[in-house]
């Protein structure tokens, strides 16, 4: 693969998975799950962190839709590692606030190298449509294992549940824009006194 690009597949009892990331890309997003809604939050993320994205999984979606949900967030970390390399020049560091009417939510992520997940969101419901609104904390958990970032999610305000986690992802994709562009003041140094990522 290219520079700030890779490819991952990812084989289990359960699910098989295959995911293209483009770090530098415009956007572009392609969504095969067998589950619609996270496809539509996975696209916000694209859209909003300016990635070109493929994810394509088989899941046994015939139980729940747990396995799929989770593995991509696994999946989809560990694109993210091998895409980022050793980090050198990488900000390392974003963060947004997104509002879609009612509703508000801000995240705030760390490419540290150290995975930590705090998600501090509430649901009335608990889903929407078919989708279970505990999913979104197993990907997000997956992601950062993988992925080796620390991640704080915080929906502030909000009550239609829709709105809530697309405030989410649409933030999530918002902060990965930030947090993986090269800064050129870094001189290709890592964002670290220790001297490494």
């Amino acid at each position: 693969m290219n520079p700030r690009a890779s490819s991952v597949r990812r084989d289990t009892l359960e699910t098989r998975i295959e995911i293209e990331l483009k770090l530098d890309g415009s956007g572009v997003g392609q969504f095969d799950t067998g589950v619609p809604f996270f496809e539509h939050m996975l696209d916000q993320v694209s859209r909003h962190g300016m990635l070109d994205l493929k994810i394509k999984c088989e899941g046994d979606t015939h139980i729940d839709d747990h396995h799929s949900v989770e593995d991509v967030g696994i999946a989809l970390g560990q694109a993210f590692h091998a895409a980022l390399g050793d980090k050198a020049g990488v900000t390392r560091y974003g963060h947004a606030y997104v509002p879609l009417d009612e509703s508000l939510s801000r995240v705030v992520i760390d490419f540290s190298g150290r995975p930590g997940l705090y998600y501090n969101c509430e649901f009335k419901r608990g889903r929407v449509g078919s989708f279970d609104v505990d999913l979104a904390s197993e990907f997000f958990h997956g992601f950062v294992n993988h992925a080796g970032a620390t991640l704080h999610i915080d929906n502030i305000k909000g009550h239609n549940e829709h709105h809530k986690l697309e405030t989410i992802f649409k933030a999530f994709g918002r902060a990965l824009r930030m947090a993986v562009a090269v800064d050129v003041e870094l001189g290709g140094k890592p964002a670290s006194t220790k001297g490494v990522l």
